[in-house]
């Protein structure tokens, strides 16, 4: 699931950063922003072009997903994601799946 809050995004960064040994100033020179820019980011109050996020990632050395996504969805959003792929497939794609899932909870018994 997408993180849409800007306090959230810029805590992680805040613990990444912290993690990396880095200060504000130093992470913000690796992406090329300002120190104000970066220490705006990491308290919420800025929100971030995509080319400002993956400055700051590549910084990092982390993809985007690490700080603009949940870590675990939970078991309905899953079912929901997967129903929605499974949806989207071809008729015979979705076909051969449903029988793998029968199979599985076949073995189940």
């Amino acid at each position: 699931m997408l993180i849409y809050d800007l306090n959230t995004i810029g805590n992680r960064l805040y613990a990444l950063r912290k993690h990396m040994g880095m200060t504000q100033a130093e992470l913000a020179e690796a992406a090329g922003l300002s120190d104000r820019t970066y220490a705006d980011i990491e308290r919420g109050q800025v929100n971030m072009r995509l080319e400002t996020i993956l400055r700051i990632c590549s910084a990092l050395y982390i993809t985007p997903d690490t700080i603009l996504t949940e870590e675990t969805a939970t078991e309905e959003a899953r079912q929901h994601l997967l129903l929605q792929r499974l949806n989207a497939c071809s008729p015979k794609d979705r076909s051969t799946a449903l029988r793998l899932l029968e199979v599985f909870l076949a073995s189940l018994d």
